[in-house]
């Protein structure tokens, strides 16, 4: 016969093993990262999760509840509780960790970023000569460019003259993922 102890000790222990192999997994580096959501609202129709949810019903924010239910359940039941009193108890520390972990994991998403950079929103964009430019065909100089929110270095070559160091230019096209052909700001938009 199943006692309510029971129930307690294995919801404590799927729980807890659930989080415990969900660290594992993440430090050998098979998990990706991603949490698992199961709410309508955060998911689109090809079943991705947009990081505009909170995650109540995700892996960690369950396994979370479980972890709390049954171990304070578990103990609730030793301390000679009533069954009520136990399950209320046991209960409101489950919704408990589950808000919290929800809460985490939503502060979490609010922190990710792709983090790369597309070298093709450079183009048009006036940039700093950080390292002289040669003159057309006489090799690579350096600039800085504010790309997306933060400041990027490129090399960069020169259509006519030499561009001397801490010039302001525009940056024209790219060469290469990493090279840009830069124009004086006086000859691109009569920019001073």
């Amino acid at each position: 016969m199943l006692t309510l102890k029971m129930l307690f000790i294995g919801c404590a222990a799927a729980g807890g093993l659930t989080l415990l192999l969900q660290v594992l997994l993440s430090v050998v580096g098979i998990g990706d990262g991603h949490e698992g959501v199961v709410d309508s609202h955060t998911i689109d129709a090809g079943g991705h999760d947009d990081g505009s949810g909170f995650g109540l019903l995700s892996v960690r924010a369950v396994a979370a509840f479980l972890t709390f239910f049954g171990l304070t359940g578990w103990w609730a039941a030793t301390m000679q509780y009533s069954a009520a009193a136990s399950a209320a108890v046991a209960t409101a520390a489950g919704a408990a960790a589950m808000l919290l972990v929800a809460w985490i994991i939503s502060q979490k998403k609010r922190l990710d970023s792709q983090g790369n950079l597309d070298p093709n929103n450079a183009i048009g964009q006036p940039a700093s000569v950080y390292l002289r430019i040669p003159a057309k065909g006489g090799g690579q100089g350096k600039i800085q460019v504010k790309v997306q929110g933060r400041t990027a270095e490129f090399a960069a070559v020169s259509d006519g003259g030499e561009i001397p160091t801490g010039a302001a230019v525009r940056v024209v096209r790219m060469i290469t993922a990493d090279t840009f052909a830069v124009a004086p700001l006086d000859e691109t938009t009569g920019d001073r």
